[in-house]
């Protein structure tokens, strides 16, 4: 069974201790409720995705963002902040952009910080872990990417991931 195919919450909630993937009208639903993101691992790097995401969500999106970087100062001309604790206030999401090994203590982080959704990029997935967050009353992600999702969301996506600004996919005729 699909993840679109499984039932909301106000269909049924999962059995005690079970993680199930939010579906995408349950993704929709966190993205447009939410007014600030914490992206935790943020970089100053072009070449990362993290700085990638960054400059979509500030440049296209309604969110406040704040970055969380020990080693930084700046990003983007935006202050940075040492840890989740040092973020203005409760974020509505964090986006999380670590190694797996770092997850365990950045869930803890979140939960201190009362975040509300606890956000995996790409390639990051642990079913331990979001059991563990949503039973501190987080909803959790995993495995997907953020700036992704509200361009998804808000016309701003092909279906396969990115934007190829191609109205017809028959190719011309050879002259």
């Amino acid at each position: 069974m699909t993840a679109e195919a499984r039932a909301t919450p106000s269909e049924g909630a999962p059995p005690a201790g079970e993680w199930t993937s939010p579906t995408a009208t349950e993704r929709l639903r966190i993205l447009r409720r939410s007014r600030t993101v914490a992206i935790v691992g943020a970089s100053d790097n072009p070449a990362r995705a993290s700085y990638f995401v960054a400059t979509y969500l500030l440049a296209s999106s309604p969110y406040e963002v704040w970055f969380v970087n020990p080693r930084l100062t700046t990003i983007l001309g935006r202050p940075v902040y040492p840890s989740l604790a040092d973020v203005p206030g409760p974020p509505d999401i964090v986006d999380v952009f670590r190694r797996h090994s770092d997850l365990p203590g950045v869930l803890d982080d979140a939960i201190a910080a009362r975040a509300r959704v606890f956000w995996l990029q790409l390639g990051l997935y642990d079913e331990d872990l979001a059991r563990r967050g949503t039973a501190a009353g987080l909803e959790v992600v995993m495995n997907r990417c953020l700036k992704i999702e509200h361009a998804r969301f808000h016309g701003g996506l092909h279906l396969a991931g990115f934007n190829t600004g191609v109205i017809s996919s028959r190719r011309g005729t050879a002259s």
